[in-house]
């Protein structure tokens, strides 16, 4: 992946160890520079069974305990997944260069002081709200897309007719 800029990904509010392990892992895979928690209720010795690339051995990893904690590096811009009626649609966004993006628990939303933290938000447009895995996963994978360094889809199917 030869990608532009940089970008971290974290939670807010997470408590299920394997949700956090897996977003870790994917974050790992699509070359994330940096992993974050905010308020979390995790037993990090249980995170390492779904985060089989050990992640936290390649990653910096930062547990903030609240909003008021959370320090981003200079011209960061904080982007938060949620479905929101006034989020930006996925697929419709343009990435900064350099950006964290934060998601939610399992069993709710960003909440509003986190909300108001952020400069964007984006929200996937599924018919409802899927697995904080996921949602990660299709975020990074975006972007990736958005910014990274792939020749242009064709226009056409590539099928020949005989």
């Amino acid at each position: 992946m030869d990608a532009r800029g940089y970008f971290s990904v974290g939670v807010e509010g997470i408590s299920k160890s394997f949700n956090l392990g897996n977003l870790m892992r994917t974050a790992h895979a699509f070359g994330a520079s940096s992993f974050f928690t905010v308020n979390d209720a995790i037993v990090m010795s249980e995170v390492r069974g779904t985060d089989t690339s050990d992640s936290s051995l390649h990653l910096p990893f930062y547990r903030y305990p609240s909003v008021a904690d959370l320090v981003l590096p200079k011209d960061c811009v904080l982007v938060g997944v949620e479905l929101l009626d006034d989020a930006v649609n996925l697929p419709s966004f343009r990435h900064p260069l350099r950006a964290a993006y934060v998601l939610g628990p399992e069993m709710g939303s960003l909440s509003p002081e986190l909300i108001k933290r952020c400069e964007h938000t984006v929200k996937i447009p599924a018919k409802f709200c899927v697995n904080v895995g996921v949602a990660g996963a299709l975020v990074m994978y975006d972007r990736m897309v958005s910014l990274g360094r792939y020749a242009e889809r064709p226009v056409g199917t590539s099928a020949h007719i005989k």
